[in-house]
């Protein structure tokens, strides 16, 4: 490209007044200009750049600058001009032309002293791509290029309306990990916004689902977003209460707005909300997005499951809820609710988070409830919901069903995370308020106002005092509407109000928030500035532009000094909320970190930086706490509310701390568009726009108003005197039901005496009559000349003459008129000529129409130019012109001395005529029967107050009406006419008390001149070969309007007219209307050849004003669309407006009209805002015509401007639907606007011919942008377009196609090869290298995986490099327009020289003999490999779907083929079918569901146009594989070897053929030579691999940009929601013309089957097991023993025998598990086919990781179970085990270790290593926590099916009983013990259980045994201690020999135990008898006496 640096100039000698120099540049017939700046000495520094294309610089090229001023209003502006040869650039192309104060030259070709500075330089690719890293504004120079080079009718994404669309979200449930819980069996369920899914029940805490769910919407975007969707994981084996383990959820616009609308394969944090110190309860891994119309679903090329998942960080750790959050929300009251017509309601409010609702208790009959309420909810921080939604319900009944009003805060305004702000910022938890809410909308009445009441809300940690609302402060809105337009299709009715403006003024009490306000207008003020500065960067479309730095600097500047500027301080004002004093720091602390960055800043990507400032900027902009709800205007008519406009409060609030503390539309006038009520008025239909002046703010402040300085400000009380014509007399009589005095309506009655002033208020005079003139001037009052009009009515007579009828005089609608005589010329008006009658309509030679009355109004409905002898009636038009006096008085007195005048003559009474409903005159009309006139009377305040008076009304007001509270209604009249019907509080129809009203009199008018510049329309499709019949444009400014000339039949109309309006009046203030001025509208209508106008489209815009003519320039022309509905484009209109204020200083010389030209009649545009103009030719190429379902003979017509071409009709257009040779090519001459920017589009039309010469408008397209079609059709290097050729193979030798075709065939006992690799192998190495296996040679085959479709993929140009597929359409194209067919062509544009004796450029598309080679017989394979995420159609969220191929008439694909009951099936089907190119070349590929008895459900569609891939350069057609290979699996299947296809695509580029060395090993291609060895360093060893000859041209093809072998992803869409996804099908097509010979073998992409393997796990021993119950001897014990299950197979479960008594948590098994399984090494998942039910019609497959589980468990005979410990063991990655106990830890099954690496457990496959023995973990929840519980020491070995057969073993010890053999383990005998020993057992046992018990009942016992012995024998010892008897003992009697002999006289000793020890035997002593008895008693009782004998 060529750069152009525009510096500066110098212009001598100086011009006075100073001049507006701007410089034009001409290269190559292609014009530049430079903005305008003001001097002598003009500085640009500014860029032009010219897109050299394919035309390089030549010796003679050159530069012309031309420099002009465009200030001065001579005709001739010229400065002088040069030229400038670029010869030097072309020798040098590197180096930059500094061109310094080059002299310009005058007209006369000589030098002056005017001189330029200019920088040229040549600008390469190489340049680009390196400039391109440091672009300016963030866009690369190649994206820019990129850009323009898009396919033509590529549209872009749509942004989001507020309508309802088409959504869908998914849910993908991948698996889930480390779930809290022992023996769980977890299920997922999914709520999608209320609909319920859910998984299947798996079990284990790390199970693995694999499921996706869908939920489609029809919902309106904001309503979309708000829904929730919640993830749940549920244990289903225990009660429901405490089931749920943990849970995930976030709302929909969270998903939509993060990258891709998707959450792809994320972890997810789950959480129990009810259990805030649980903390993570585990993880899930998901999908999740949400797609509208046009989004594309992020493909997922990664296996379902894969050993590096545990890398993955959990999605956003701080959204993980952890941390649990109580929020309170402090409910205080409500004010002014209300609900349709009800006097009170019974209020209840309703807050919902995140799903969540909580209502306060309901008040009864009130409007204004209290609750004093705390609701209390508890969430997770940060919390994934955005908004917290409040609503107001009246719960008259039961279910609180009516819904008052809503509103909603959202948490990021009333939080902060800290993110705003880069740095040490922590943010803060959610606070809000005491502050008001205000609530909106409700259930929709009739009128009602959005905004119901003010809501007080306050979310908090801690309570407040409501206190903080007593403080109350009055404000004041004022409204002075200037003007109102109201638009209907094609009428305006315009209210002026001239100089009396109405004025309203409003008082209310609302909550103190200046403060708050004040900071947030600041905000607002930087905001806008920098949005602004930013705009102007991106309009700046050069990145080179050195103005672009000044805008830049301009810029930061602007925003450093914004960001500096201090916002009111929160800390120290007192009514400020702890949410002001958050955000208040936070913005703060945002403005002070701006302003840092912007000083910073460098150069570099500023548009992003900007961007990124903005976006920062936006989010600390809204204010949650408004307190003030925005003002609300009204458009009523016939009492009824129709239309609105709404207008933020602080937008319009005053502030006393300055303007920038106001808001920016306060005391301005502005325009503000009024719309309908929701649900009501015509649908997208702008009702109106109202010129509205408006002030907000305290009462205090409003004594110094501006507005109210502009004009003098009255205020009146106002009645109507009504009468009505009772028998030709005016009075009272025959009023009926209308009062005598009454409103401007006539339904009040207002009494005279009835007004009194009010408190603060007296009469100024008395009551005086007002005409009212200021809303009934006649319509002459800024005309220069008026047409008047009367129509003289005759009717037939008894006799059938002609005679005056009963009503002589009428207008054009039959209503009585003045007679002409009587109608007299107003003061300072005259005619030129008298009356006269209209000739020039369809009238007979004296006028005269004819008609039949028909009753009741006696006029025809139809009139005649014929007299026919029925007709009844007769008239015709008298009209003359009325001209205005010139020169009399001004322009501005002339309507100010109208304005400003008394009654006329006739006019002193001030009546108005006619009635109520209809148009009042200001004189009597014939039928007149009603009269009425406005009486007023002045009001003025006692006193000021310090107060604007206007806003003491409504105060004093209520004050009367206080004070005369305590009388009788009746007594006293009220004030304004004030009657029962006012103060009857039950009456539903409450009006506001009629208040008197305020005027505003402007007394200076001001004049405006409006320029309206219209060049151009394009974009106007119709449907008529005619485009666009007699198209004219019509402006309506204000209350006039001015047309266009009617221009001829063309699809791009050009007028280049200009419209100019004089004398405007306007009563504002200019600089008011400079700011905001009103809207242009611009009409384009039709008139068709009968005459009959309609309209095409609207568009309004604001014009540009001047209020000093020094400042002028010529606004330029842009593109502004026609709407004709609101929202629906019909297209573009060319143009500008100016509008100019009229000053006395404006002489005659300068008047801005006189700079526009004026040619046949009309003003044409100046000429240096019209396009420059430049003869081009426009070369098409007509291939065909596609798809034209209804077309016979059709033709194509082009049509650019006003210029059209067509070509012959396609006669054959059945059997071959291509033009024919000769019209292939056609050019078409037009003349074509140098700027891009005003460049028409090319329409193209196929019209269909007929029989008997009829001929339609079959399908239409427009090509928007011609520029990727310029070309220079001198270039050297330029290739034509080149057909690929079809015919045979002339050239190849005999023997390399035989060598061909014998390796073709012999390759069919390769197939009966087993090779290791497969054409799976190179899916799985393109998609998932790490993962899948190795392979050696595995960079000789690989092939390429496209996200997307192949046209697609932008190095290929959509497929359309020969020639261009454009729609065609019936109507303008819109998102859901029918396509009617297709017009395959292409274009080229170059210049076309304007001297006919210059040689004509060559062609740029020439003829092909290869066109006999269409249509073209083609073998077609379609290989369909698998379905991504499909949408569902049964109701068990699956589908059944099958393959069904169309293409043409032939149909492919059996509905017995079905995949069953899945959403992503793995086909692998090869289609092959024959077909007849272009005939038969859109192939389509279906996929429908499977249904045994309803009929199939279509799940989607895609086309493919194959003949795209057949023109293709590309090569399309068969991507190249990357290795060439004669046999094994990955053989060459092209038609041709890759040297043949090198030699045809050298052909095809026009280069000569490759030549090859004698040893093959190198070739000469395009003037370079290649070897072979510098692509293959080393011979490669593959099997099979070609010669070398074919193996260099295939690399030699690979570096040319060819389409690879490959693997598209084709998205599906359906009918039924259109644009949105329905899935992804990953396919790809081979296409081989049967001419070029047979094709290749097939390849074979067979789905893999799965190997079945026998795993056979071992359980010798465990140790450290926990031991949970207790023996007889209180020994801890466990009866131990394993299960055992693969993942998936849980039906195959196993479990060992029984290790009872366990007393050191060993056991000894000894048993053999045997688990049977069908293993996709490729993908490491099994395969399982199952039925979900017993009456399910087929199998689902499932897909799952090999997982091995381990579980032990201890033994219970009447309690359940206990378990004991879990261990999962992933065979494809498990942990190598410890060789010994003691090494075994829990350490070793860590997901995501923390040690170093080498200190890490070593992960291995079992599939790999075969076998493996030792000990490993099992662990257990505890606490919460996972701990060891046990140790397993196992053998694991896996076997294919076929070692399983040559070694086989039996399940447990059983047999055969071998590899290894098993013996029964050797456990102590401890189970019978206790019988063989019983006595020892029992005392063991109960010795060691009761041995204290024992020991304390023995030690009892013996006590009491003491005791009760010492009882017994106390009163014996008593006895004898205390009485102590003399006991005399006499020898025993010895007897001898009587008994024993002498021997046994020893033991007679021992008969008495208790004898006396100082007894001594006496056995040597002689026994003596006793003497007698003793007496012992008295001893005892010596009193008493001895007994006697």
């Amino acid at each position: 490209m060529l750069r152009l640096v525009v510096q500066s100039a110098k212009i001598d000698p100086p011009l006075a007044p100073l001049p507006r120099p701007c410089m034009s540049i001409d290269f190559r017939d292609v014009k530049k200009r430079t903005r305008v700046v003001e001097g002598n000495d003009p500085v640009w520094n500014e860029t032009l750049i010219w897109h050299l294309w394919n035309r390089p610089l030549e010796n003679d090229s050159f530069l012309q600058v031309t420099l002009q001023d465009t200030g001065s209003q001579k005709e001739e502006s010229f400065i002088g001009l040069a030229t400038v040869l670029l010869k030097p650039l072309w020798k040098q192309p590197s180096k930059v032309l500094f061109v310094k104060d080059l002299t310009l030259l005058n007209h006369s070709m000589k030098p002056t002293d005017c001189t330029v500075t200019l920088q040229v330089a040549h600008m390469s690719h190489r340049d680009i791509e390196k400039t391109g890293a440091e672009d300016l504004l963030g866009i690369t120079a190649r994206e820019a290029a990129r850009q323009k080079l898009l396919v033509p009718g590529s549209t872009a994404h749509r942004a989001l309306s507020s309508k309802p669309q088409h959504f869908q979200v998914r849910v993908k449930v991948f698996e889930a990990r480390q779930l809290m819980g022992n023996n769980i069996k977890p299920v997922v369920k999914v709520s999608i916004a209320g609909q319920q899914h859910q998984t299947r029940i798996k079990m284990g805490n790390n199970p693995f689902f694999n499921e996706i769910f869908f939920q489609n919407f029809h919902e309106v975007p904001a309503k979309f977003f708000d829904e929730t969707i919640l993830i749940q994981v549920v244990n289903s084996s225990v009660m429901r209460y405490k089931a749920e383990i943990g849970r995930f959820q976030t709302d929909i616009g969270f998903i939509y707005h993060s990258p891709g609308h998707t959450l792809l394969r994320k972890w997810l944090g789950l959480c129990q909300p009810n259990n805030p110190g649980s903390g993570v309860t585990g993880y899930l891994k998901v999908t999740i997005c949400a797609l509208g119309v046009g989004d594309q679903a992020l493909i997922d090329q990664k296996q379902l499951y894969g050993a590096d998942d545990t890398d993955i960080q959990i999605f956003k750790s701080a959204v993980v809820p952890i941390n649990m959050a109580y929020l309170q929300f402090f409910i205080y009251c409500a004010e002014d609710l209300h609900l349709k017509n009800q006097q009170s309601v019974n209020p209840q409010l309703e807050v919902e988070l995140i799903g969540e609702k909580l209502r306060t208790h309901m008040q009864t009959q009130t409007d204004n409830p209290i609750w004093n309420q705390i609701l209390t909810f508890r969430i997770q921080l940060p919390c994934l919901s955005s908004y917290i939604k409040f609503r107001v319900l009246d719960c008259h009944r039961k279910d609180c069903s009516d819904e008052i009003g809503t509103a909603s805060l959202s948490l990021n305004q009333i939080s902060s995370t800290g993110e705003e702000i880069e740095g040490a910022y922590s943010g803060f938890l959610p606070c809000f308020g005491p502050s008001f809410l205000t609530l909106h909308g409700g259930k929709k009445a009739p009128f009602r106002i959005q905004e119901e009441g003010a809501l007080p809300k306050k979310s908090t940690s801690s309570p407040r005092s409501f206190q903080k609302f007593g403080e109350q402060k009055s404000a004041l809105a004022f409204a002075c509407l200037t003007d109102f337009l109201q638009v209907t299709w094609n009428i305006y009715h315009y209210v002026p109000w001239y100089n009396i403006k109405p004025v309203v003024a409003v008082t209310s009490n609302w909550e103190d928030v200046s403060f708050r306000m004040n900071c947030l207008n600041l905000l607002h003020f930087t905001r806008d500035r920098l949005k602004a500065n930013l705009d102007t960067l991106k309009s700046t479309r050069n990145p080179k532009d050195p103005a672009l730095l000044c805008q830049w600097e301009k810029l930061l500047r602007e925003l450093v000094e914004d960001c500096k500027r201090p916002l009111p301080c929160m800390t120290d004002q007192p009514k400020a909320t702890n949410l002001d004093r958050k955000r208040w720091q936070l913005r703060s602390l945002l403005l002070q970190e701006l302003a840092q960055k912007a000083k910073q800043a460098m150069p570099r990507d500023m548009v992003a930086t900007a961007e990124d400032w903005l976006y920062r900027l936006n989010a600390v902009l809204p204010e949650p706490q408004m307190g003030l709800p925005d003002v609300m205007i009204w458009l009523v008519a016939k009492e009824q509310r129709v239309a609105y406009a709404q207008v933020p409060a602080h937008s319009v609030l005053f502030s006393r701390a300055g303007a920038l503390h106001s808001g920016r539309l306060c005391g301005k006038i502005q325009t503000l568009p009024l719309q309908y009520p929701e649900g009501e008025g015509q649908k997208d239909v702008l009702p109106a726009h109202l010129r509205v002046c408006m002030w907000l703010g305290n009462v205090t402040d409003s004594k110094d108003l501006q507005l109210l300085c502009q004009g003098d400000m009255a205020v009146y009380a106002e009645t109507y005197e009504n009468q009505a014509k009772y028998k030709d007399q005016w009075g009272q009589q025959g009023l009926y039901r209308c009062p005598n005095f009454s409103d401007v309506m006539g339904n009040k009655t207002l009494p005279m005496m009835d007004f009194q002033p009010p408190l603060g208020w007296h009469w100024q005079d008395s009551w005086t009559v007002e005409p009212q003139r200021r809303l009934l001037l006649d319509t002459d009052i800024n005309k220069s000349q008026v047409l008047e009009e009367v129509y003289e009515n005759q009717g037939r007579d008894i006799r059938g003459a002609w005679g005056p009828a009963a009503i002589p005089n009428t207008d054009v609608n039959g209503q009585p008129t003045e007679a002409r005589e009587n109608v007299k010329c107003p003061q300072g008006w005259h005619f030129k000529k008298d009356w006269v009658v209209e000739l020039n309509h369809a009238v007979d030679s004296k006028g005269w129409e004819y008609g039949v009355g028909i009753p009741p109004s006696g006029l025809p409905q139809v009139w005649s130019p014929v007299e026919k002898t029925y007709h009844s009636c007769r008239r015709r038009r008298w009209a003359r012109v009325r001209f205005r006096n010139r020169g009399e008085l001004s322009r501005e007195q002339e309507t100010v001395s109208f304005l400003q005048l008394g009654p006329a003559e006739g006019e002193e009474d001030g009546w108005e005529y006619d009635a109520f409903g209809s148009k009042f005159h200001l004189h009597p009309q014939p039928r007149s029967r009603f009269r009425r006139r406005c009486w007023r009377r002045r009001l003025v305040p006692d006193k000021d107050k310090g107060v604007a008076p206007v806003f003491l009304l409504e105060g004093s007001l209520a004050m009367d009406l206080k004070h005369r509270a305590g009388k009788e209604e009746e007594s006293k009249p009220w004030p304004w006419g004030l009657d029962r019907q006012f103060r009857d509080p039950q009456r539903q129809d409450a009006r506001p008390p009629n208040m008197p009203f305020i005027y505003c009199t402007f007394n200076k008018p001001h004049y405006y001149q409006l320029f309206c510049y219209i060049y151009q329309a394009r974009n106007l499709v119709s449907n008529q070969i005619l485009t666009f019949q007699g198209p004219f444009i019509r402006v309506v400014f204000l209350n006039h309007s001015q047309c266009t000339q009617t221009l001829r039949s063309s699809a791009g109309p050009t007028w280049a007219q200009t419209l100019i309006f004089q004398h405007l009046l306007l009563y504002e203030n200019p600089q008011d209307t400079k700011e905001s001025p009103p809207l242009v509208v611009l009409e384009l209508w039709q008139r068709d050849s009968w005459g009959k106008e309609s309209l095409w489209g609207r568009s309004m815009w604001p014009p540009v004003v001047w209020l000093d003519l020094q400042d002028r320039i010529l606004p330029p022309m842009r593109w502004h669309p026609l709407m004709k509905e609101l929202g629906k484009e019909e297209g573009e209109i060319l143009a500008s407006c100016e509008l100019i204020l009229q000053t006395e200083k404006l002489g005659e010389k300068q008047l801005p009209i006189l700079s526009v030209p004026w040619k046949n009649g009309a003003y044409t545009l100046p000429k240096s805002i019209q396009p420059t103009i430049k003869r081009m030719a426009i070369e098409i190429l007509a291939w065909g015509l596609r798809n034209m379902k209804k077309a016979s003979s059709p033709q194509l017509l082009v049509e650019f401007g006003e210029e059209s071409l067509r070509t012959e009709p396609i006669r054959d257009f059945q059997t071959n639907p291509n033009f024919p040779e000769s019209e292939s090519v056609l050019v078409l001459i037009v003349l074509m606007p140098t700027e891009e920017a005003y460049a028409l589009p090319l329409v193209v039309k196929v019209v269909d011919n007929w029989a008997f010469g009829q001929q339609t408008v079959t399908g239409q397209a427009s090509i928007d942008f011609l520029q990727p079609y310029f070309c220079d059709p001198w270039a050297q290097d330029y290739v034509h377009p080149k057909l690929p050729r079809l015919s045979g193979k002339k050239h190849q030798d005999f023997l390399g196609y035989l060598s061909r075709k014998f390796w073709f065939k012999s390759s069919k006992a390769e197939d009966e090869y087993e090779h290791e690799v497969d054409w799976w192998s190179k899916l799985f190495w393109a998609t998932d290298e790490h993962k899948s296996l190795k392979y050696k040679y595995k960079d000789y085959h690989t092939l390429k995986v496209y996200d997307c479709e192949l046209e697609a993929v932008p190095a290929f140009q959509g497929l359309q490099d020969f020639c261009q597929t454009f729609k065609l359409y019936q109507e303008q194209p819109k998102l859901d327009s029918p396509v009617v067919g297709e017009f395959k062509g292409l274009f080229r544009v170059y210049p076309f020289p304007e001297n006919p004796d210059t040689p004509k450029p060559p062609l740029q598309f020439l003829a092909w003999p290869e066109r006999e080679d269409f249509p073209q017989p083609c073998l077609v394979r379609v290989y369909v490999v698998q379905a991504i995420n499909l949408q569902p159609q049964d109701y068990n969220g699956l589908c059944d779907p099958y393959v069904i191929l169309k293409l043409g008439k032939t149909e492919l694909g059996s509905r017995d083929m079905y995949q069953p009951n899945t959403l992503d099936p793995i086909f692998g089907t090869m289609f092959e079918l024959t077909c007849n190119i272009p005939l038969e070349k859109d192939l389509e590929i279906q996929l429908y569901d499977f249904d045994l008895f309803s009929p199939d459900d279509k799940i989607g569609t895609t086309v493919i146009d194959l003949e795209n891939r057949l023109l293709s350069g590309f090569g399309a057609h068969c991507g190249l594989s990357k290795s060439y290979c004669q046999s094994g699996p990955f053989r060459w299947r092209d038609q041709m070897p890759p040297s043949y296809l090198l030699e045809r695509y050298a052909k095809r580029k026009g280069l000569p053929p490759p030549l090859f060395s004698p040893e093959e090993d190198a070739v000469f291609y395009n003037g370079k030579k290649f070897k072979l060895q510098s692509f293959e360093p080393k011979t490669p060893t593959v099997h099979g691999l070609g010669p070398k000859k074919e193996r260099l041209a295939l690399h030699l093809l690979h570096t040319q940009g060819l389409v690879p072998e490959h693997v598209e992803t084709r998205t599906l869409y359906s009918d039924s929601q259109p644009g949105i996804d329905q899935g992804k099908v990953q396919m790809w097509v081979d296409i081989f013309p049967k001419k070029l010979g047979p094709p290749g073998p097939p390849v074979n992409i067979n789905p893999r089957k799965p190997k079945r393997y026998e795993l056979r796990c071992v359980i010798w021993k465990t140790a450290n097991v926990d031991l949970v119950d207790d023996n007889l001897s209180r020994e801890k014990t466990s009866d131990i023993y394993i299960k055992g299950w693969l993942y998936g197979l849980e039906k195959d479960m196993q479990k060992t025998d029984i290790h009872y008594h366990s007393l050191t948590g060993e056991a000894n098994f000894n048993w053999r598990f045997i688990f049977t399984m069908d293993y996709l090494a490729a993908e490491r998942v099994c395969v399982q086919s199952q039925k979900d039910y017993i009456w399910s019609l087929d199998a689902t497959s499932m897909k799952f990781p090999a997982r091995l589980i381990i579980q032990v468990w201890d033994n219970d005979i009447f309690s359940p179970d206990d378990f004991l410990g879990v261990l999962e063991l992933d065979l494809s990655d498990m942990p190598l085990p410890a060789r010994h106990a003691q090494q075994c830890s829990i350490r070793m099954m860590d997901a995501d270790p923390k040690w170093p690496s080498f200190l890490q457990y070593k992960h291995f496959s079992l599939f790999k290593k075969k076998t493996v023995t030792g000990w490993w973990p099992c662990q257990v929840l505890d606490g919460g926590k996972w701990r060891l519980s046990g140790k397993v020491k196992m053998s694991l070995e896996i076997l294919s099916e076929k070692e399983a057969l040559i070694k086989p073993a039996g399940r447990g010890q059983s047999e055969p009983n071998q590899y290894p053999t098993l013996h029964p383990p050797l456990r102590p005998y401890t189970s019978f013990m206790w019988l063989r020993s019983p006595v020892q057992h029992f005392c063991s046992v109960f010795w060691k259980r009761y041995r204290f018990k024992l020991i304390a009942f023995m030690v009892i016992s013996i006590l009491a045994l003491l005791l009760f012995n010492f009882i017994y024998s106390a009163p014996h010892y008593l006895a004898m201690s205390w009485i102590k008897p003399q006991l005399q003992l006499y020898p025993p009697i010895k007897i001898f020999n009587i008994i024993t002999s002498l021997n046994s006289s020893n033991a007679s000793s021992s008969i008495l135990p208790t004898q006396d020890p100082h007894l001594k035997p006496t056995i040597d002593h002689e026994w003596k008898l006793h003497p007698g008895p003793t007496n012992h008693l008295s001893n005892i009782f010596p009193e008493l006496p001895a007994p006697e004998d």
